[in-house]
This record gives structure tokens, sequence and C-alpha cells, in this order.
């Protein structure tokens, strides 16, 4: 398989994996939100909240990479 076609399907993975990772945080957002109006700690929450916005992070960094492979093969 040629290199651009990797690339395609790693961008496809990509995409999806930020899909995902946006509605993980819209989810953990929402989860907070209805804790801290019950009154419950949410530290916790709100940390895991942290990594899931780094991890997103990464994954668009990711994606930004493999956009410029693609622009350089194609």
């Amino acid at each position: 398989m040629p290199d651009s076609a990797i690339e395609r399907e790693h961008l496809s993975r990509a995409e999806r994996d930020i899909t995902e990772g946006e509605t993980r945080i819209t989810r953990q957002m929402l989860l907070i939100e209805r804790m801290r109006l019950d009154g419950h700690d949410v530290s916790e929450a709100e940390r895991l909240l942290l990594t899931l916005q780094e991890t997103l992070a990464a994954w668009q960094a990711h994606r930004e990479q493999i956009l410029l492979e693609l622009a350089r093969d194609g």
C-alpha cells in the first residue's frame, strides 16, 4: 500500500479519535456540572476532564502532522 494510502487511513482514525474525544469531553463537562449542582466534590472529575482535553490536543496535533505528510506527498 502506498504511503499516502496509509496516511489517509491514519487520518481517518485520527478524525474518529478526535470526534470521540470531543464527545467524551462534552459528557464529562455535563457530569461535572450535575455533580457541582448536587454539591459533590468535582476535583477528580475536573482532573479527568483536563486529561481528556490534553489527549484531544495531542490527537489534533497528530492529525496536523498527518495532513502535512499528505500535503508533501500530494
